[in-house]
């Protein structure tokens, strides 16, 4: 089947028990256990819940891989999964991941003692130069938050594979739909389904996929030890929003495309960061990789009092944290997404005042262009 096909068919379109076009609800903390001699599946809502076995198998179908588990956050996700190492162990990072994965990577587990060294993953070589004999593992994200940095996947998980290291690849901005780490050699790919695959702003959620099950049984593990699991009304909605991603991405996609060139030419916009750009570093590498360029893209005004003045005169995109949504989100990163990051790392990465993020909603996108006119000018 076709990606869009899969979305709406991917093992779960009916209740086996009533056939019903839905998954059911199961709201409840604890299982009847009946006969203790004959264990059931579910016991106890942490470890497991009907709801959220569904979504857990539709992401694994949908990456393409062994196992899926849900959580809580999208950064319960990520934190989920960097649970599976030790202290003493290495991780190389991506230097410009997103802010909340950078924060728990250097303050939470760096107390832990997991050491971590970021590079410019755009070079693939940079992988080999930070590999130490305790490296584990190389985390990835493509395209990056927030100057939509593009990093030759194959490239670098071919690296990863014959160092012998762990790849994990942030999946959050593509989906399933337009890009599959996993089929590109990737061994776990993370997502905060709070964003696009949720997709209206109403509900928080992460999501990971192993390559193998042997995988999937360490990060069960940490999800049924740590407990950062959703439930499953969240779940639910995350359900829902998985049978419209293809719809909304592809409308979405397509307005940034349009936004992204228009801005070029306005005359207080000095630079333009979206992969469907022909003059964007990344964008052939993305082409090969992705079906899409996504609905994510950036710019950079003249002055800082311009970004501003734009964040509190736009009208159709709300000035908030989050995208992914139905509508369309503008974002300060040195405020809002990458406050966390010191001031000296960002201004190295060009994360400046003046950068504004756009998440591209289902506005008419000749209604957003005359907005974003008279808010630039």
């Amino acid at each position: 089947m076709n990606r869009g096909t899969l979305l709406i068919h991917n093992g779960h379109e009916t209740d086996p028990a009533t056939g019903a076009l839905g998954v059911p609800i199961i709201q409840t903390s604890t299982f009847d256990q009946g006969d203790l001699s004959h264990p059931q599946e579910f016991d106890y809502a942490r470890s497991g819940n009907p709801t959220r076995k569904a979504l857990e198998e539709m992401i694994a179908v949908l990456e393409q891989g062994a196992k899926g588990y849900a959580f809580g956050s999208g950064i319960a996700a990520v934190s989920s999964v960097l649970g599976i190492f030790s202290s003493g162990d290495h991780v190389i990072a991506a230097e410009d991941i997103y802010g909340g994965s950078w924060r728990i990577l250097n303050t939470f587990y760096k107390r832990w003692g997991l050491e971590v060294t970021p590079i410019d993953a755009t070079d693939p070589d940079t992988i080999r130069k930070a590999l130490k004999p305790n490296t584990k593992a190389v985390f990835l994200e493509t395209p990056s938050n927030p100057l939509l940095k593009i990093i030759d996947l194959a490239a670098c998980l071919g690296i990863a594979r014959e160092a012998g290291i762990l790849s994990i690849v942030d999946n959050t901005f593509m989906t399933p739909y337009l890009q599959r780490p996993l089929a590109l050699g990737a061994d776990i790919v993370v997502h905060s389904a709070t964003k696009f695959i949720g997709g209206h702003s109403d509900v928080i959620s992460g999501l990971v996929v192993t390559r193998t099950e042997a995988l999937g049984q360490r990060v069960y593990a940490v999800q049924n030890g740590f407990g950062a699991v959703p439930g499953p009304w969240d779940v639910w909605l995350v359900i829902r929003g998985i049978k419209t991603l293809k719809v909304r991405l592809e409308t979405q996609q397509a307005s940034a495309q349009r936004l992204a060139v228009w801005l070029l030419t306005h005359k207080n916009v000095t630079e333009v960061f979206y992969p469907g750009l022909e003059g964007h570093p990344g964008n052939q590498i993305n082409q090969a990789q992705a079906s899409g360029a996504g609905a994510v893209l950036s710019f950079k005004t003249k002055t800082t009092e311009q970004a501003l003045r734009f964040l509190g005169r736009v009208e159709l995109a709300a000035a908030a944290v989050s995208l992914g949504g139905v509508e369309t989100i503008a974002s300060y990163p040195v405020k809002m997404s990458h406050a966390a990051m010191p001031a000296t790392e960002r201004a190295r990465l060009g994360i400046t005042d003046t950068l504004i993020r756009i998440s591209v909603g289902l506005e008419d996108v000749e209604d957003l262009i005359a907005d974003f006119d008279q808010a630039l000018t």
